[in-house]
């Protein structure tokens, strides 16, 4: 459903890391688009029940694309921006901002 087009894929890439694979994205990707964009389901998981959780909205309203990110847990994939070396790890449950 979430396809690049035939011309996007010549475009420059920078790679990251999601759960352990390497994954290629666009500069100026945001990090939930490009886990859609790779094939990606979901990025979350809900902490009552384990129901899994993808993005929604893309603009940063509705809170379904959280991720860690380099360490970080709770944040918004739709609003941040994909660089070269970024570690992401789809989020299981609850986490603590710090974590």
């Amino acid at each position: 459903m979430f396809t690049r087009l035939p011309e996007a894929e010549a475009a420059a890439s920078v790679s990251l890391t999601v759960d352990g694979r390497s994954v290629r994205a666009r500069p100026g990707d945001s990090v939930a688009a490009a886990l859609l964009a790779a094939g990606f389901i979901y990025c979350r998981s809900t902490p009552i029940g384990d129901g899994k959780r993808a993005p929604y909205c893309m603009i940063g309203v509705c809170f379904e694309c959280l991720l860690t990110i380099d360490g970080v847990g709770n944040r918004q994939g739709c609003l941040v921006p994909v660089r070269e070396g970024m570690r992401v790890a789809l989020q299981q449950g609850k986490r603590d901002a710090g974590t």
